[in-house]
């Protein structure tokens, strides 16, 4: 049977209860529910393998198979399949307090509500932490203290979350400030909006938002795609994206862009699509 790894949780050996009859050769088996413990954590391709994509703090995994000091299952938050380092892996109960989210490009939790006390922890944006109480202008988290300022429920608009992006590494399969890609880019984009964001472009092109005809009128927040790579509108004469002709996430012009990327190689623009906010 052909499949998307990236997508179906299926291995050699165990496949996600829920798909048991159409794979009757492994072994169905229940997701275990457990969550990102460290700032950023590797999808790999294999244990020990390639990235392909990454998670980030406080987000969820579902394992399904443990095996080689890695686990194999999904970030129900992209359905994104693979297998994660188990020392990066918390279990699963919820913890205590208020989900938030870091909304600030980076931040860091301190050994106390002092911005002059030792930082404990390097935390990224789009991380998910519990706040269990407030203290001047800090949070308390099991982490250590997050300045307030740092803190958000959900994000604000798309493109201005990722306008903070500006100038982050390019990084293959990168989802964080530390290193982003492409399609990285665009899930911070919409992280906290209610929008289920894939993981990788050409998921992103069959599955975000709605397709736009070629000769729409360009609108913020719109996305162009081209055969691997995604942007995102800024203006109707800026595409914001992170590209490894610039080794960077950056602002280009929109008809600048396209002629580049034709001339390299890499061809036309092949789709465009739009993506609805829920209310």
């Amino acid at each position: 049977m052909t499949f998307d790894r990236r997508r179906v949780p299926v291995n050699d050996r165990v496949v996600a209860q829920h798909l048991a009859e159409a794979f009757p050769d492994r072994t169905p088996v229940a997701p275990e529910p457990a969550r990102i413990a460290r700032p950023v954590a590797d999808i790999l391709n294999a244990p020990g393998g390639a990235r392909d994509r990454q998670v980030l703090l406080g987000q969820r995994f579902d394992v399904l198979e443990r095996r080689d000091g890695h686990a194999f299952g999904w970030a129900p938050a992209s359905s994104y399949v693979g297998w994660v380092a188990e020392a990066a892996l918390a279990g699963g109960a919820s913890e205590q307090g208020t989900v938030s989210l870091i909304r600030a490009r980076q931040s860091h939790a301190y050994a106390r509500p002092d911005f002059k006390s030792p930082e404990q922890l390097a935390l990224p944006h789009g991380a998910v932490v519990h706040v269990r109480a407030y203290e001047g202008r800090f949070a308390e988290t099991s982490h250590g203290w997050i300045p307030q300022a740092h803190l958000a429920p959900d994000m604000g608009d798309p493109v201005d979350t990722a306008l903070i992006y500006l100038g982050t590494p390019y990084l293959w399969g990168g989802n964080s400030c530390w290193g982003i890609d492409c399609s990285g880019l665009v899930s911070a984009a919409f992280c906290g909006r209610g929008v289920p964001v894939p993981g990788d472009s050409d998921q992103q092109l069959a599955e975000l938002g709605q397709a736009l005809p070629a000769d729409a009128p360009v609108q913020r927040g719109d996305l162009f795609f081209w055969k691997g790579h995604v942007g995102l509108i800024e203006d109707a004469d800026t595409l914001l994206h992170a590209n490894a002709h610039h080794m960077a996430v950056v602002r280009e012009p929109l008809q600048a862009a396209i002629a580049r990327i034709a001339d390299q190689g890499d061809g036309p623009v092949i789709g465009r699509r739009r993506v609805t906010l829920p209310a």
